[in-house]
């Protein structure tokens, strides 16, 4: 099985020497790819001891259990990262991961920020990263007005009717 995180081929190989304190992320995404791969294998401990001292407190254990538990987790995309190198003191870290919950599909699409203290990454805060609005393309249709299908009848009585 490969790791949860969609990095290494296997959690043993990639996250899991995080997850047991053997070796530390060296960056902040590998921090952010190893907090992910701890929801996934049900390591809260892992979550609030990477967590910033300044907002560990706003970690409620049961939610983050409860999340971690009954989700299904589907898959981890890291759309974009800056800073966050061995190097940096700061770093950012915009991903979505994907889970289906009660049947349903979900993305938790999130900018994460991460702080690096004594040689250590620490999650800071998240902020969710809404979808841009969608924006029409193309003239709006009127209800008399011919359907862009091309049928030939007006938009009410082919395309845009109401059943």
């Amino acid at each position: 099985m490969s790791c949860p995180c969609g990095r290494g081929p296997s959690l043993s190989e990639c996250c899991g020497p995080y997850l047991k304190g053997i070796k530390k992320p060296i960056t902040a995404e590998d921090l952010m790819r190893s907090r992910y791969a701890a929801y996934v294998v049900q390591d809260i401990d892992y979550i609030i001891k990477t967590h910033a001292p300044e907002t560990v407190h706003t970690v409620d254990r049961e939610d983050a259990t409860a999340w971690s538990q009954n989700a299904d987790w589907l898959g981890l995309d890291v759309l974009r990262t800056e800073r966050g190198e061995k190097d940096d003191e700061e770093g950012i870290v915009e991903f979505v991961a994907r889970y289906e919950l009660d049947g349903d599909l979900h993305t938790h699409h999130e900018r994460s920020r991460f702080r690096r203290i004594d040689g250590t990454w620490f999650y800071v805060e998240g902020e969710m990263v809404k979808p841009e609005p969608m924006v029409r393309t193309g003239p709006k249709v009127g209800r008399n007005d011919p359907c862009p299908c091309g049928s030939g009848k007006k938009y009410k009585k082919c395309c845009g009717k109401v059943a």
